[in-house]
């Protein structure tokens, strides 16, 4: 069966060039980016589970966590300040996006990088020195500005500087480095939890300035990209820069494709506004709605609260930081599978194959907490061997995201915006990622406590409809180069209507029918 939107191997242009050792690394330091991300989110989980933690800052949910069985445990941990304390970051993190846009467009993709390793290190210095909530709430929203910083500007210089047949392996290395991000902090959280007298948790948020100092200083070694260089008007150091990066001399006809597409985007006064343009319909819809479908896949609501998910289910609290780090353990191989895949098989084709396996994986999992559970959430005796079913399951649901909407959730958005909207299209995916993240983050406890099992009934149902509009409205960008992605949209069967045919026909590209 064709796929919608499709196109043919082998009718691609092919810009000459080859992966170089200088590129591989650079893409490699770049991509550390993703460690600041993705510590939070593992550290952020652990803290909340360990006792010490929550006498200190939340006493009230402490007490209600210790107290007998007897206690609905769905509801245990229902603690709106809880929440805030997690969610925060991420209200920031949208509000910093905004701000980044104007930053990577002037002054580069490298120097947003820095701004958010260094805005990530002052906040992790006061939240590993915290004595109040008030200083929590102040060092994660530093750190949020920090993430939106680094989100920006990451996936763009990824998109930017690699060579188009192996984008799509190099950009997943940010999403490689986010999973080891979360998997070093599981790993602290348990080991920092074995610490005697309680202060473990200082360690684990405040060992957030280790990945920040590698993001800053890895930031200053870099070079910013030749996209970066043209829209600054540096055009001899720009292709001085594109030589370097492709490994060969002969760089003319991608240099004045890059160069054509800044003209093009100079043109642009305004490009916010521009974004509401008829023709820019598709690059909108997607910078809007693979964020928010990314995460109403459920899946921070696994790595947030990792450690407080499997204390509910029946886990003490050292059992529960270790089973954490299972699951990112799994994300972290799972995302080597994308690594190897995504411009082996396709985006379309790993973005259904893990809907898929995280809907099934969903509906397993609610029904084996329902069964246990049932809707007063006492289970009685929950078996060890039960509780390592469910766990063992959402072990899976990890996986099929990791090499999936994990990834592919960023990749897509940052390959398939013109120049002369990318850094405003790229915040707004970034905001509306950011804004969804805090929603979750800021409901999920008390979601958990009224939908109790049908949670996990609601995040597949999602999945289900995001796999759809994949299906249907996903042309596949494998192979494009970045600055030719504009034919894929003209000969998908849904979103030619929309797209001008004003531009040069680059690519020749089929226009498959509708399944």
């Amino acid at each position: 069966m064709p796929t919608v939107g499709g196109f043919h191997k082998g009718t691609e242009k092919a810009y000459p060039g080859k992966l170089t050792p200088f590129v591989f690394l650079t893409c490699v330091v770049a991509a550390m980016g993703g460690l600041i991300f993705g510590y939070d989110i593992g550290i952020s989980g652990g803290v909340t589970s360990m006792a010490p933690f929550l006498k200190k800052f939340f006493p009230s949910v402490y007490e209600k966590a210790a107290s007998d069985k007897s206690t609905n445990q769905y509801c245990k941990f229902d603690s709106e300040p809880l929440t805030l304390f997690t969610s925060s970051l991420y209200l920031a993190a949208l509000a910093a996006s905004l701000v980044a846009s104007t930053v990577t467009r002037k002054f580069g993709r490298k120097m947003s990088m820095l701004f958010g390793g260094l805005l990530f290190c002052a906040g992790a210095v006061i939240n590993g020195a915290a004595e109040g909530v008030w200083m929590l709430i102040l060092g994660r929203m530093l750190l949020g500005f920090g993430i939106g910083f680094a989100n920006q500007s990451v996936p763009l210089y990824l998109s930017e500087v690699a060579p188009h047949k192996c984008r799509g392996a190099l950009n997943v290395a940010f999403q490689l480095s986010f999973t080891i991000g979360i998997l070093v902090a599981n790993t602290l959280n348990y080991s920092f939890a074995q610490i005697k007298g309680g202060w473990g948790w200082r360690l684990s948020l405040g060992g957030a300035v280790v990945p920040a100092l590698i993001v800053t200083v890895g930031s200053l070694a870099l070079l910013d990209t030749p996209n970066s260089l043209i829209e600054r008007g540096q055009r001899d150091a720009a292709k001085t820069r594109l030589k370097r990066i492709r490994g060969v001399n002969n760089v003319a006809e991608e240099f004045n494709d890059l160069v054509a597409a800044s003209e093009a985007s100079k043109l642009v006064e305004h490009p916010w506004r521009n974004l509401m343009q008829r023709k820019y319909r598709p690059h909108l819809t997607m910078a809007i709605l693979i964020p928010f479908f990314q995460q109403l896949t459920g899946i921070n609501v696994i790595m947030f609260y990792a450690p407080v998910l499997f204390q509910t289910i029946g886990f003490k609290s050292d059992a529960s930081l270790m089973s954490a780090a299972i699951t990112g353990g799994v994300n972290v191989l799972a995302t080597l599978v994308s690594i190897y895949g995504v411009d082996k098989w396709g985006r379309r084709f790993l973005f259904l194959e893990g809907g898929t396996q995280m809907l099934i994986c969903q509906i397993i999992v609610a029904t084996c907490i329902g069964v246990k559970f049932g809707v007063d959430g006492n289970p009685c005796e929950l078996p060890k061997w039960y509780a390592v079913v469910v766990v063992l399951f959402i072990c899976v649901y990890v996986a099929g995201f990791a090499w999936s909407w994990g990834p592919l959730g960023w990749l897509v958005p940052s390959e398939i915006f013109p120049l002369e909207i990318r850094s405003a299209a790229q915040s707004i995916n970034v905001s509306v990622n950011m804004l969804f993240t805090f929603i979750i983050a800021q409901i999920f406890l008390n979601m958990l406590c009224h939908m109790k099992f049908g949670l996990f009934l609601f995040f597949a149902f999602f999945v289900l409809v995001m796999s759809f509009f994949i299906y249907f409205f996903l042309p596949e960008t494998k192979g494009i180069p970045i600055e030719e992605m504009s034919e894929v949209w003209k000969r998908h069967w849904f979103w030619s209507s929309y797209v001008t045919h004003d531009s040069h026909n680059a690519v020749e590209i089929t226009k498959e029918a509708y399944p």
